[in-house]
């Protein structure tokens, strides 16, 4: 499959570049990032630390959709898939989004692109955090009843710009279901001074910053005299990059729809 990049000049674009090279099946097809990004002309291949593969780092998104079977976007700016979505549906290609940060005209743009193309959109791609999401939903969330208190704590790179992070908004997401509340209504995002007892039912987030910290995300489950902890630590970005790659290998042949990394790696 020719795969396209979106950021390819980035971190996670570089070593998604690496990736498909290193990947059977796989081809990069081309790579873009902003029009004044100081690598705009580099070889793709030097930028991922490899072989010269005499594909130039553009910015030109209807070019790289064009001559892509499927796009995977890593971008940082929630706005930048605002502009790839529409392109992907207009082609016909796949769509791979390990974007975070994403508000309400991102999400409806993916659910319209869906219509007509595969999309699959993950806060987190790696199959450890995966597991980690259906461990906490369709098991532990689900068992132990509102008597057990959740608190979700994540820690990341003093770079990252969201709070919390994506992934500790999905492992919320999954706990509220499965007690079949919502966790707009029930998540607690800071403490600070005098914030009175805690609410019952209530889903709280910590979020730590510090380091060159990849991820960590920890789901508590705290009862009267017992307390469940979930813990998941990436300690490489590449557990991201190779399910990122292994969801857009997975999008070869799929009927148009919106799909999660669950469904890549067969949990559902």
């Amino acid at each position: 499959m020719n795969i396209g990049i979106v950021g390819a000049a980035g971190r996670m674009g570089q070593m998604l570049l690496a990736a498909v090279m290193a990947t059977p099946g796989a081809r990069i097809a081309g790579g873009v990032d902003r029009a004044d990004h100081p690598d705009q002309g580099e070889d793709l291949g030097t930028l991922a630390g490899a072989a010269p593969t005499g594909l130039l780092l553009g910015s030109d998104l209807d070019a790289l959709v064009t001559a892509s079977d499927v796009v995977v976007d890593f971008t940082h700016p929630p706005a930048t898939l605002l502009l790839v979505a529409p392109l992907v549906a207009r082609h016909g290609k796949g769509y791979v989004v390990g974007t975070t940060g994403l508000g309400i005209p991102q999400h409806e743009a993916l659910a319209t692109a869906a219509q007509m193309v595969p999309v699959v959109q993950a806060a987190n791609m790696s199959i450890g955090v995966n597991l980690l999401l259906g461990l906490v939903g369709r098991q532990a969330a689900a068992t132990l009843g509102p008597e057990y208190d959740i608190e979700i704590v994540e820690m990341h790179h003093r770079h990252k710009v969201d709070a919390p992070s994506g992934t500790a908004l999905a492992l919320g997401e999954v706990a509220a279901a499965a007690r079949g509340v919502s966790l707009d209504a029930m998540a607690v995002r800071s403490r600070d001074g005098e914030v009175g007892a805690r609410p019952h039912g209530a889903i709280g987030f910590a979020t730590l910053r510090g380091g060159d910290v990849v991820g960590d995300h920890t789901v508590i489950f705290a009862g009267d005299g017992e307390r469940l902890e979930l813990t998941h630590k990436a300690s490489s970005r590449a557990v991201f990059v190779r399910g990122a790659v292994r969801a857009a290998l997975w999008t070869k042949g799929r009927a148009p729809g919106l799909y999660g990394m669950r469904h890549v790696l067969g949990f559902v």
